[in-house]
């Protein structure tokens, strides 16, 4: 009888994993010591973004957590706010502490928070004036910044990467599921 994983076929492809048909990867070898630097690679971008965020951050006044929360309000908000589930969907934390942030972004009169009228158990939050504003202020800076990191990419190559990239999130969220199951 075929185990379980050699019988099923892959979430996202269709593909059975075992066969060359489920991979872009040259078989019957894979070169592993590629994908791992691969990995490596993006925990160094990542850690990298994460000292940009911080940087980003202290003009604020805020903390990391806090200024990718005011990112993805801005990102998110489509002018009649914007739901903590939204938000924290967007940034991967559980609603609790985006409520909890936010609640302290409002004292600092960074984010306006007023409940749905449409459901009044959803809060919709939304950037105040002065946040909108130091946004503006930093706005030049943040193009140059994108401008440098990106300048290589032409619109094809960004698109392409932006869906390889996002394949790669789909799946690690299916090995992260695989990695609890088995602990």
């Amino acid at each position: 009888m075929p185990s379980r994983h050699s019988a099923s076929r892959d979430e996202l492809t269709g593909h059975h994993p075992d066969t060359a048909e489920g991979s872009n990867l040259p078989e019957p070898s894979r070169d592993y010591g590629l994908s791992h630097q691969i990995i490596w690679d993006f925990v160094a971008i990542s850690n990298h973004l994460e000292d940009i965020r911080r940087s980003w951050a202290k003009l604020f006044g805020i903390s990391g957590s806090q200024w990718l929360i005011v990112m993805a309000i801005n990102d998110l908000d489509q002018g009649n706010g914007v739901s903590v589930g939204e938000v924290s969907a967007k940034i991967h934390a559980v609603s609790t502490f985006v409520t909890t942030q936010t609640k302290i972004l409002e004292k600092m009169g960074l984010v306006i928070r007023q409940t749905s009228s449409a459901d009044g158990r959803v809060v919709l939050m939304s950037l105040s004036p002065l946040a909108r504003q130091q946004i503006a202020d930093l706005s030049a800076r943040w193009e140059a910044l994108h401008a440098f990191i990106f300048r290589d990419f032409d619109a094809q190559s960004m698109s392409d990467v932006k869906d390889k990239l996002e394949m790669l999130k789909k799946r690690a969220k299916i090995a992260v599921a695989r990695v609890t199951e088995g602990i």
